[in-house]
């Protein structure tokens, strides 16, 4: 990589954990500019605008959150093997982030009213990547191992909804037991879309 391009990166690497903190909305030029000991103008010049900064944070984010949760899931077999592993993965990374703040829900908050090139950009990830989450439970019911009638996007809804909850209560009230209650409530969720009444899951890893 040329010198420009490393130092661009070594700026958004700043901007996505200033932004960690703060959340989209509090990340400034100015504040980047001292983190780096550079000028405003310097870090201006390589992006444009703090708008072009807050959407370069979010696609930093959005590679780091699939490389993290979904790429080593797709290494587990189709079906629920795969989503057990896939929402495992995005429990561990959101009882971690709760330290700092998930900039996908802080962003959420910030942009949910306020249109924009940067709630575009928002909303086109949290799309794709329940795409990914409603692709991985259609293969758990082609596989048999859900009900034919599952319908995906209801059951993305309760999974997004106990990510949320666990966001809100390891990070607002620094409840101990969050992520036990995550993982219990996503085979609660789990256990009700099972084929047949069945009770069990053979040949599956459970959370």
């Amino acid at each position: 990589m040329r010198k420009g391009e490393l130092t661009r990166a070594a700026i958004v690497d700043a901007a996505l954990e200033l932004s960690a903190r703060q959340g989209l909305e509090g990340l400034t030029i100015g504040a980047l500019a001292e983190r780096m000991q550079m000028s405003k103008s310097g870090v201006f010049a390589r992006f444009g605008s703090r708008e072009d900064l807050q959407i370069a944070v979010l696609k930093a984010y959005e590679q780091l959150f699939v490389a993290d949760v979904l790429v080593p899931s797709l290494k587990e077999r189709r079906g629920l093997a795969r989503l057990d592993a896939i929402f495992g993965r995005w429990i561990d990374r959101t009882a971690i982030e709760a330290a700092s703040g998930c900039i996908w829900i802080s962003g959420a908050t910030d942009y949910d009213d306020r249109p924009g090139a940067v709630r575009e950009e928002l909303v086109s990830m949290v799309r794709s990547w329940q795409r990914e989450l409603m692709r991985a439970i259609a293969q758990s019911v082609e596989t048999g191992e859900l009900r034919d009638g599952t319908e995906p996007a209801e059951l993305v809804f309760s999974l997004y909804g106990i990510i949320l909850v666990l966001h809100h209560d390891a990070r607002l009230l620094e409840s101990p037991d969050a992520v036990d209650r995550a993982r219990r409530g996503y085979e609660r969720v789990i256990q009700s879309c099972l084929p047949g009444g069945a009770k069990t899951r053979p040949g599956t890893t459970q959370l």
